[in-house]
């Protein structure tokens, strides 16, 4: 599954549906598809994204690291740089966002 999330004055952002879903409850909202964060609500869904982002480890853990060789670690700080984007311009120009 991949989800969509989109907002007026920015690009779309598609991710996988595990990795959404991760960000979707860091930002306080259920798992559902579709939703939105309406615009007054989006400075504080950014702070909370950014707030994570800040407390995540930019390395894989040592059980991550010993699991079969799935390619290259990609921390929380890298998969969160669009969404932050998306957000950071909901924020500037008074927009919801939503997802789908």
């Amino acid at each position: 599954m991949l989800v969509t999330f989109k907002t007026k004055h920015y690009a779309n952002i598609t991710l996988f549906g595990d990795v959404a879903q991760t960000f979707l409850k860091i930002l306080g909202h259920s798992n559902s598809v579709p939703g939105a964060i309406r615009a007054e609500d989006v400075p504080s869904a950014l702070a909370r994204l950014q707030q994570a982002v800040a407390n995540a480890p930019t390395q894989p853990s040592q059980s991550e690291d010993d699991e079969d060789d799935k390619g290259p670690y990609v921390s929380l700080k890298q998969r969160a740089l669009p969404l932050i984007e998306l957000f950071e311009s909901a924020a500037k120009n008074n927009d919801n966002v939503m997802w789908e």
